[in-house]
């Protein structure tokens, strides 16, 4: 066993409440680091096949093969897309109202777990800074009443209490940095989506796009002689 081995051992078995509580917050860090990052695949919220199937349509295909598609490829993108197609004899506006509530529902099952990384990139340098001003108090208040006898202990001991800061800076940075890759990850697959849903949209309601598309054109301004 290797000299920061052992040092590690010693700090956790001489460690108070706040350097548990930092461990418990590492391994709930890494937990959700792991999930989302197995939930928040590309494939699994935007199926390459669903995106094929959506293009046949958009070309002529048929809207029961792209429902078809949807309910075989279940995903966040597959359930918007099947809600469009079954609001297809309904309004514009209505199928886009229900589309734009469904689509912010599943935005915030995609960030589910994000919050979590998000609170343990604030708490756990705090975690870090209390166990250590805890440390020095009870360091030097042993020193107050015991005296200075060996240094080498009273280095060891200054050694533990900053080791629950640097702890917690350990556990912050990697979580600040797959919270901001998450969360730019998201961002981008709402875009995706919201681009896949407005394809759908144009095409569910043709005509209805085309008077649009005419009422919002510049009228033509007239020759002056």
């Amino acid at each position: 066993m290797t000299t920061r081995q052992r040092f590690m051992l010693q700090l956790l078995r001489d460690g108070d409440l706040y350097i548990w509580a930092l461990v418990a917050t590492s391994v709930v860090a890494l937990a959700m680091t792991i999930e989302r990052g197995v939930a928040l695949r590309w494939g699994r919220i935007i199926p390459g096949a669903l995106l094929e199937a959506l293009d046949t349509f958009t070309r002529g295909g048929s809207a029961h093969d792209l429902e078809r598609a949807s309910l075989q490829h279940d995903s966040p993108l597959g359930r918007l897309l099947r809600l469009g197609i079954e609001n297809a004899g309904r309004p514009r506006e209505e199928t886009h109202d229900a589309i734009e509530t469904r689509a912010r529902r599943e935005v915030s099952r995609l960030e589910r777990g994000i919050v979590v990384l998000e609170i343990i990139v604030g708490i756990a340098p705090l975690l870090g800074l209390v166990g250590t001003i805890h440390g020095l108090i009870t360091l030097f208040g042993d020193l107050g009443s015991m005296g200075l006898g060996d240094s080498s202990v009273f280095a060891r001991g200054i050694a533990i209490a900053l080791n629950a800061t640097l702890l917690g800076l350990l556990i912050a940075i990697p979580s600040l940095v797959f919270w901001s890759y998450y969360t730019r990850k998201i961002e981008s697959m709402a875009i995706e989506m919201e681009a896949a849903c407005a394809e759908l949209v144009e095409h569910l309601y043709p005509r209805q796009s085309a008077e649009a598309a005419a009422a919002t054109a510049p009228a033509p301004r007239a020759r002056s002689r």
